[in-house]
């Protein structure tokens, strides 16, 4: 019990670190004229989380980068989803998230999570994955060429969490992927030193990932017409995140703060 304590306390603590240090990458992104609001929330004496939102900057259009540590009980009809969870309900979580929706429609939206959570097992899950509105070959083997050299440094099966990705972030009733993929990963459990290392080794390669993508298109030039389509992949983005996704499922199902899970949702979308 001692060694899951600390487990816990050693995630949490860097899920806020790197919540802190992700906003202080993107506010030098944005030059300092933008700034994160900060808002804290609590789940009566089952935690809470400080979400952190910056919006109408040059770059980013909407962020948000949320970080929470809750406990509770899984309500019966949802334990059987939930690795672990099917003995009594009781559950620990903590994770950060980031969705960063882009001003200029030639830079695509971002996305990056992870997270530790305890039942009466405890595993780490997350990834990373990058929605573009126009294809760019070149910014699609990037992405993954970083992805693959920190899942080959920490051991981990790069093709595997590439396929999982892309059949995660896929909307069936559109019958397309949401975006060009990147990893996605869950039900991490078998050297937690190791995990922890490969979730830290993640967090910094989405800072990177995002800041080498936003230099190398913040100044490339667009049209309205070219927002019109930024517009339209956006809409495919709230159909994924409203049907499909599983954090915003677990976050609904755990009682959490619903401007925090919703915050994911852009600005503006639109459907033709």
């Amino acid at each position: 019990m001692k060694n899951s304590e600390y487990r816990k306390k050693m995630a949490d603590s860097w899920f806020s670190y790197l919540q802190t240090q992700i906003c202080k990458e993107f506010e030098v992104i944005e030059k300092g004229k933008k700034k994160f609001v900060k808002r804290n929330w609590y789940k009566k004496k089952e935690g809470g989380g400080t979400s952190f939102l910056l919006s109408n900057g040059s770059i980013f259009e909407k962020v948000g980068v949320n970080k929470s540590t809750v406990t509770g009980t899984f309500r019966k009809e949802f334990r059987s989803k939930i690795l672990g969870a099917n003995k009594n309900g009781r559950y620990w979580a903590s994770g950060v998230s980031v969705v960063a929706h882009m001003k200029n429609p030639k830079i695509p939206a971002i996305h990056f999570n992870t997270r530790f959570i305890v039942t009466s097992k405890e595993w780490f899950g997350g990834g990373i994955d990058v929605t573009p509105s126009f294809e760019d070959k070149k910014e699609k083997i990037f992405t993954h060429k970083i992805l693959k050299k920190i899942c080959v440094q920490n051991k981990k099966n790069y093709i595997k969490y590439k396929k999982w990705c892309d059949k995660y972030f896929f909307l069936p009733h559109r019958n397309e992927t949401r975006g060009i993929g990147g990893i996605f990963f869950d039900y991490e459990q078998n050297n937690w030193n190791k995990d922890f290392k490969f979730v830290r080794d993640l967090g910094s390669a989405f800072i990177q990932i995002t800041k080498s993508i936003i230099k190398k298109k913040r100044k490339l030039k667009w049209k309205k017409k070219d927002k019109e389509k930024q517009l339209i992949k956006r809409g495919r983005y709230v159909e994924f995140n409203l049907l499909y996704d599983r954090g915003t499922k677990f976050g609904l199902n755990t009682g959490g703060n619903t401007e925090s899970i919703l915050m994911s949702l852009p600005p503006l979308a639109k459907w033709k």
